[in-house]
C-alpha cells in the first residue's frame, strides 16, 4: 500500500467515525400522533433525547434510567410498569 492509499484509508475511517457520531446526536422528531414523554422505562441506548447525564438520543447506558424518556402514545405511560410522565425530582 503506498502512502497515498494509506492517507485515503485514514481519511475514510475518520469520515465514517464523524458521520456515525453526528448521526447519534440527531434528535428524533416529535411524533405526529398525540404523545407524552415517558420516563423510567427506556432500554439502554434507546432514549429519545438527552438527560442530565448525557447529551443526545440513543446514549443512555443502562435500562430504566429514571431521567431518560421516550415518546409513547398519550395515556399509555402510566400503564407501563415504572413509567412516569414527569422526570424524577433531584
Amino acid at each position: 500500500m503506498n502512502r497515498n492509499s494509506k492517507h485515503q484509508v485514514l481519511l475514510a475511517t475518520a469520515m465514517a467515525s464523524l458521520i456515525g457520531t453526528a448521526a447519534a446526536q440527531v434528535h428524533p422528531e416529535k411524533p405526529t400522533y398525540a404523545y407524552e414523554k415517558c420516563y423510567g422505562v427506556v432500554r439502554a441506548g434507546l432514549n429519545d433525547c438527552f438527560t442530565p447525564n448525557n447529551s443526545c438520543a440513543g446514549t443512555v447506558a443502562r435500562d430504566n434510567e429514571p431521567q431518560a424518556w421516550i415518546y409513547v402514545p398519550k395515556g399509555t405511560c402510566t400503564r407501563i410498569v415504572g413509567g412516569n410522565t414527569a422526570p424524577p425530582k433531584e
